[in-house]
């Protein structure tokens, strides 16, 4: 094959069936949730929200902060290791039904299908050169994507500008510059991927398409074509007797191969382009019920099933191998941990920074004075009280922390100074001594201790 060979231009033809409903049911559920929740309130604002500007992420009612990074960290860990599990069970889940690029690419073609027709009408129509019809088609189809692509784009922004401003923004054009691009930045390769690229992205941009193998074995539920019960193929009538013609039930009526969104044949049996759509499961079975055959001439099985002849249940109980268990008991560990350290987590954070431009000073009566700043964030939507205290070296007195207010979800700098008498500061020597900064919820009966140092000067 020239590395410079025109890439041959899939029509995929329209398929229902079991897993096609599946696939849509996805397809709602997940764009139901992406253009829906930015426009969900919570506590009077939005619901979901990733405030870049101000350093908040808010998830509902969870406040998180750039230094609660570990939870994305975990998050990532938690999508990791469920890809994992999933393919080790039944391989490209995640590509078949869930993957953004498989989304938008079966909403660009429902749209496609709407204006252009099925399979038969593109292809007739494209190879007919340019018409009115054509003109206008095409017109059309394009409008519909772009408005799509665009409003993708914005909602995509709307997770990190307020979607109700940024409406506002949008009527009169008024988008900042960062807003601009991200809207067409989003957009244009939402348009390019889902209307242009499709399967292209599959197949050369995808990185997973790669490594899949590394986690199928064979006892991986994959989309299969059972050869012993299909060859020898060929066409036929419904009456016609196999043995006597010596045909196996596939007809080679090709429908697997046009239903395809990556233009595969799947009876070469399994090849990396394969997204695990299980759209050839759904045609191939309309045909076998067509043809009064038994289904399942293509359909879900393992490499050990198809070999030794087991039913589907006896598929099923090798499915929990030693892989899937390690994989399972791991992701519920990160899952449990992840959630634990979310239910244990302190309402508020305190960091302690000292004052570099004055280690120490000596005040009124001889007390050596260290300035600190505390900075505090409160992680609740509520107004919460504070109290400050300093322990380490006796008759160690903090000013200034008495009582601090922060508002909801404030981030505040707060400074205080830590004195000691001048005979403890005599006793304890010159020098960096060891104390600690103890903030307390006074709604409530959390407590944070931090420590730090205070210098006694020669």
């Amino acid at each position: 094959m020239s590395l410079y060979q025109k890439q041959k231009k899939i029509y995929a033809r329209a398929v229902s069936g079991w897993f096609a409903g599946w696939r849509w049911a996805l397809v709602w559920a997940t764009q139901l949730v992406f253009y829906g929740l930015p426009w969900l309130e919570w506590n009077a604002r939005q619901a979901v929200l990733f405030d870049l500007a101000a350093r908040r992420f808010y998830i509902f009612g969870l406040v998180l902060y750039p230094q609660d990074f570990i939870y994305l960290t975990g998050l990532l860990i938690i999508s990791a290791y469920a890809l994992f599990l999933f393919t080790a069970v039944a391989g490209r889940l995640w590509c078949g039904y869930a993957c953004p690029q498989t989304v938008y690419t079966e909403i660009f073609m429902w749209v496609e299908r709407k204006v252009e027709g099925d399979r038969a009408q593109r292809m007739k129509r494209d190879a007919g050169g340019w018409t009115l019809d054509r003109l206008w088609r095409m017109t059309a189809k394009q409008g519909a994507w772009i408005a799509i692509a665009l409003w993708t784009g914005f909602t995509f922004v709307g997770y990190f500008t307020p979607i109700k401003t940024l409406a506002a923004s949008a009527l009169s054009f008024g988008f900042g510059p960062w807003e601009w691009f991200w809207v067409l930045f989003y957009g244009f390769a939402t348009y390019g991927n889902a209307g242009w690229m499709r399967e292209q992205v599959c197949k050369y941009m995808c990185p997973y398409a790669r490594f899949q193998s590394a986690m199928f074995d064979r006892d991986t539920m994959i989309i299969s074509y059972d050869a012993e019960r299909g060859e020898p193929r060929g066409t036929r009538g419904r009456k016609t007797d196999l043995k006597a013609a010596n045909l196996g039930h596939c007809i080679d009526c090709g429908l697997c191969v046009q239903v395809c969104p990556t233009g595969i044949d799947i009876r070469k049996g399994l090849q990396y382009e394969c997204i695990g759509c299980a759209a050839c499961i759904d045609v191939c079975n309309g045909v076998m019920d067509k043809m009064n055959y038994p289904r399942g001439l293509v359909r879900y099985a393992t490499l050990n099933g198809m070999a030794g002849h087991w039913t589907k249940a006896e598929m099923f109980r090798h499915v929990l191998r030693p892989r899937v268990l390690v994989y399972t008991a791991i992701l519920v560990l990160i899952v449990g941990a992840l959630g634990v350290s979310l239910w244990l987590r302190a309402p508020f954070k305190v960091d302690v920074v000292r004052d570099r431009a004055s280690l120490a000073r000596i005040v009124d009566d001889g007390w050596i004075e260290n300035v600190y700043t505390l900075q505090m964030m409160n992680t609740t939507e509520r107004p919460q009280r504070y109290s400050a205290v300093a322990t380490g070296l006796d008759g160690i007195v903090l000013d200034g922390g008495r009582e601090i207010m922060l508002a909801p979800a404030e981030n505040k700098w707060v400074p205080v100074a830590v004195r000691v008498p001048p005979e403890v500061a005599a006793q304890a020597g010159a020098g960096a001594h060891k104390i600690v900064i103890q903030v307390k919820l006074l709604d409530g009966d959390t407590t944070l201790d931090e420590k730090t140092t205070f210098m006694v000067p020669r």
